[in-house]
């Protein structure tokens, strides 16, 4: 059997009780993520993102799933809902794909 594919995926949890409510309060932030994340995804760092939606009960999370543990790093430095202060907690797990 080959080796699987290792990506790294960042899961973010935002001081936001939901998406709506960040759309409301942050939606420059939002522009800047989203153009920021394009431009990773772009350059091939970043292969997919998104937020979670299926627990509203839950502070608004968020996954991104990267090519290594250095892009996860400047994924995190360079965003903007880190780097004002909008992001509770954020870990990185090393992830094997075991079907591509």
């Amino acid at each position: 059997m080959a080796q699987p594919s290792r990506y790294y995926v960042v899961f973010l949890t935002t001081s936001y009780r939901s998406l709506a409510e960040a759309q409301v309060d942050a939606g420059e932030l939002i522009a800047a993520h989203v153009a920021r994340s394009k431009e990773l995804h772009k350059g091939g760092t970043l292969l997919m993102a998104g937020a979670f939606l299926d627990r509203p009960e839950e502070p608004l999370s968020t996954m991104a799933v990267l090519t290594s543990r250095e892009a996860c790093e400047e994924f995190l430095k360079g965003d903007p809902f880190v780097q004002n202060g909008k992001v509770a907690s954020w870990t990185i797990r090393e992830w094997a794909n075991l079907f591509a």
